[in-house]
């Protein structure tokens, strides 16, 4: 078979599939198009060809439009351009249908369930754009910060994406930074700035002097080196089929470099303070957290809160119940249900991230009956086999729970478990193991927590 790659045609694009795109159909081929919507008619120019039945493409030029369609809110992210914001071209209600459909197309396919499936606005704003606390950017070989282009490590030194909260990325383009690193900026919840530098990553060729950060750095900047970052990982958000002789495609080795880029860029590195404290402030339900500003916490503004919310109503435990918070992060669920199981209950937390571990056992030192444990959360469930907890919370990373993991819980037997899932094939998977082990899914919210972007938050409440 030919190497369709920089091929154009027209096509009709049918519904949408998990990744941001529209599939179709060519020439007995699947394609897999970006920057449309269901019902165009578009032409398309086919950017990575891996063989086999299927092959991803561009719109190009939209000839038949679907009413749905908007002019695009993010200038970075059109055809050849980053992946930010692959949605913006529709209206925000038409994004929150796309992403409903997937979510119940894989909720069908892979667990065997048909559910109505609605995606909620996280905040009253009509609007996508100015709701991301949380960002991370990388910088070229030049110095200049930006995104990465699509499926690829390129950056392109361009910050007009609409994301992220008002005056996030003020003054990051006046200045250059280290070649090869990457910029994180939290504003947390007093409004502050916290921007951070992290060295480059070892694997690239820039990091190979990554410990001798003065021989590229900006001689202007300030500021003390903090450690290391990456205690949690990034989740990576990218995904979708591979062909079969991907392995010989040109278009494959970028990919395979990209891969190895991004387990790179999240690994331990070291940091540097520009500006802030770097100890991020947040609150939620009342309740003040102090963090690490390289830290996880939930993007959008709103999603903390939000989600706590949701984990509140659904654990609804009674005084001196017992709970697990699994994939706890600094705690913030974990804090909901100690504060309703009461000084005669006893809440576990689980988190693999050590500076997690420290941030959530201070900001929750007033519930002694809450226990932080630092730990790989597949080894914690095995080994604590006696005494089923009422409730059982899991956020684990995209990839999932997995079978170990869901295994090892639903043979204690909790009366509830709430599962959160920011990848719908993902938490699908892990829906239909609960299923398979005698659990319903007998609650589900699914929240757009990444406007203008093709990703969904989806929580579950399973029950046998």
């Amino acid at each position: 078979m030919s190497d369709w790659t920089g091929r154009t045609f027209e096509i009709r694009l049918g519904p949408p599939g998990h990744g941001g795109f529209c599939v179709g159909r060519h020439e007995g081929r699947v394609v897999f198009v970006r920057h449309s919507l269901p019902g165009e008619l578009v032409r398309a120019r086919v950017t990575e060809d891996a063989g086999g039945s299927f092959c991803r493409a561009d719109a190009i030029e939209i000839l038949e439009a679907s009413p749905d369609r908007v002019p695009a809110t993010c200038p970075v992210s059109g055809p050849g351009g980053a992946g930010c914001c692959d949605f913006s071209h529709a209206t925000p209600a038409a994004q929150r249908g796309l992403k409903a459909a997937v979510v119940a197309e894989q909720l069908r396919r892979i667990a065997g369930l048909d559910r109505e499936v609605v995606v909620e606005p996280l905040d009253a704003g009509t609007g996508t754009g100015g709701w991301r606390t949380r960002v991370r950017l990388p910088v070229d070989a030049a110095g200049r910060a930006g995104a990465h282009r699509y499926r690829s490590t390129e950056v392109i030194a361009d910050l007009r994406c609409p994301q992220p909260v008002p005056g996030a990325l003020d003054g990051i383009a006046d200045r250059l930074w280290t070649p090869g690193a990457d910029l994180v900026i939290a504003v947390d919840g007093d409004g502050t700035r916290h921007l951070v530098e992290l060295a480059p990553p070892i694997e690239t060729d820039l990091g190979r002097d990554r410990d001798r950060r003065g021989d590229t750095a900006d001689p202007g900047r300030e500021g003390p080196r903090r450690g290391r970052a990456g205690d949690r990982p990034h989740h990576g958000k990218r995904g979708g089929p591979r062909g079969r002789r991907g392995e010989s495609r040109p278009g494959n080795a970028e990919r395979q470099r990209a891969a190895a880029h991004r387990a790179a860029a999240h690994a331990a590195r070291d940091e540097w303070l520009i500006e802030g404290s770097g100890r991020a402030v947040e609150y939620v339900a009342g309740r003040r957290w102090e963090l690490s500003a390289t830290g996880f916490w939930q993007a959008h503004r709103a999603a903390a809160q939000r989600y706590s919310d949701v984990v509140a109503e659904w654990g609804a435990l009674d005084p001196g119940a017992t709970a697990w918070d699994l994939y706890s992060g600094v705690g913030v669920f974990a804090a909901r249900l100690a504060e309703q199981a009461g000084p005669a209950g006893s809440v576990r937390a689980v988190e693999s991230g050590r500076t997690a571990v420290a941030d959530g056992t201070a900001a929750l030192a007033d519930l002694p009956w809450l226990h932080l444990d630092g730990g790989r959360v597949e080894r914690w469930v095995a080994e604590h086999t006696g005494g089923a907890p009422r409730v059982v919370v899991l956020d684990p990373p995209r990839a999932g729970a997995g079978k170990a993991v869901i295994g090892a819980v639903t043979d204690v037997g909790p009366e509830r478990i709430i599962h959160i899932g920011c990848d719908p094939a993902s938490f699908a998977r892990d829906v239909s193991l609960y299923r398979a082990a005698g659990y319903e899914l007998t609650g589900l919210r699914a929240f757009d927590a990444f406007p203008a972007t093709h990703h969904v938050e989806c929580l579950a409440l399973l029950q046998r």
